[in-house]
């Protein structure tokens, strides 16, 4: 499956879908997208191939680590993201993926930030805040 930017130079390419893929309601989050939350499907290093150039912007998180952004320098969508909670793993942006897939969130964190109208149905899992294991 391929995801990509808005202008198609920056894009990953994994094996799959996936079912690992969370729901966030931090407001970090709500920035990064300028929506009431991000989602992403995550996948192990090795099973991204990334191509194209991007530029990085690192934040600290609220439970001391950071997440790293890689966004498109022409467009500035962001692409693919890593953060030290979850070291050996990348995170994009199901929105990104060029074809139809049945991915949707199993987990559904910081929930305490949630806009009341949001929903997260299909999520199996609930957190007021990060999820902690």
């Amino acid at each position: 499956m391929k995801a990509s930017c808005q202008c198609g130079q920056l894009h990953v390419t994994v094996p799959g879908p996936t079912l690992a893929v969370v729901a966030c309601h931090c407001i970090a989050c709500q920035k990064r997208t300028g929506s009431p939350f991000g989602e992403a499907a995550y996948y192990p290093h090795d099973q991204v191939k990334i191509e194209g150039a991007s530029k990085q912007f690192t934040r600290p998180t609220d439970l001391g680590g950071t997440f790293d952004q890689f966004f498109c320098e022409l467009c500035g969508t962001t692409v693919f993201m890593r953060g030290t909670k979850n070291p050996d793993v990348t995170g994009i942006p199901i929105g990104l993926f060029d074809d139809a897939h049945s991915m949707q969130p199993i987990r559904s964190v910081w929930e305490d930030r949630r806009h009341q109208w949001v929903e997260i149905t299909t999520a199996t899992q609930h957190f007021p805040r990060a999820r902690v294991d």
